[in-house]
């Protein structure tokens, strides 16, 4: 049966962050995802979370205000990329996350990318017990990011050849890079390592956009996907009065899995 996670760094933002996973508990997430949980105390995480689990974090991005966006494919960089590296990879341990998400940076061209495939067989090696991820962004919210294509992910996945790598598919940046997520869904969906939902086109609650949501619940389910679907979008109001799609696929599931 799917397992959902609620991204904490983009939903229940009425409140602090250290209390937002036990809102998550409350409105029936399984589990949850924190972008960027470097602002306060490993402990402090482990109080709040209370046994909620921990699905996905990020490596450190730098100095966003900067322009920052991570230094996997950032050249001349691999010293700060791996320093990052395990500070996620420590934390990530610690607080029981599954999946790390390995921020490319702002980069491009071919050694970018030898950059990009060095510095992830690296960090496959110096972490073997996690699952690392790779998201393409697209261009408009992420300009400059190297990984802008799921089409250019599955490729490097391929040249890399290492199963504890795979594809973050994010359904809004699926349909904002290609026009279409179903599609990126069935051509790289043996890729996938993680999902993450949201509405299309205005990016609020999951739904819209010509995907099939209940069907993508059902197909993971038989595909017997062990990893988790994450709620990542801006409500449009209040996070709690803005679940019900939360109750419908979880209802679904249940019939499905009777």
């Amino acid at each position: 049966m799917p397992r959902f996670a609620a991204n904490l760094t983009m939903l229940f933002t009425e409140v602090p962050a250290l209390d937002r996973p036990g809102l998550a508990a409350q409105a029936g997430f399984d589990g949850a995802e924190i972008l960027f949980p470097y602002d306060h105390p490993a402990k402090d995480w482990e109080a709040a979370l209370g046994g909620l689990p921990l699905t996905l974090i990020n490596t450190p991005p730098g100095d966003w205000a900067a322009g920052d966006r991570g230094f996997a494919a950032v050249p001349g960089e691999e010293s700060r990329f791996r320093d990052s590296f395990l500070r996620a990879a420590e934390l990530a341990t610690r607080l029981g996350a599954s999946h790390v998400h390995v921020m490319a940076g702002v980069a491009r061209g071919p050694l970018a990318e030898q950059t990009y495939v060095e510095n992830l067989g690296w960090a496959a090696a110096q972490a073997p017990g996690l699952r690392l991820t790779l998201e393409p962004l697209n261009p408009d919210d992420m300009p400059g990011y190297f990984l802008n294509d799921f089409d250019q992910a599955a490729r490097i996945l391929d040249d890399l050849d290492l199963p504890s790598v795979g594809i973050q598919f994010d359904l809004w940046h699926a349909a904002r890079i290609h026009g279409n997520a179903s599609l990126v869904w069935a051509r790289h969906r043996d890729r996938i390592n993680h999902i993450q939902i949201a509405g299309f086109p205005s990016r609020a609650e999951p739904g819209g956009g010509g995907f099939d949501l209940p069907g993508l619940c059902a197909e993971v389910d038989e595909r017997g996907y062990d990893g988790w679907i994450a709620a990542e979008y801006r409500p449009a109001r209040a996070t709690v009065h803005g679940l019900g799609w939360l109750t419908v696929l979880k209802s679904r599931a249940r019939l499905i899995g009777a």
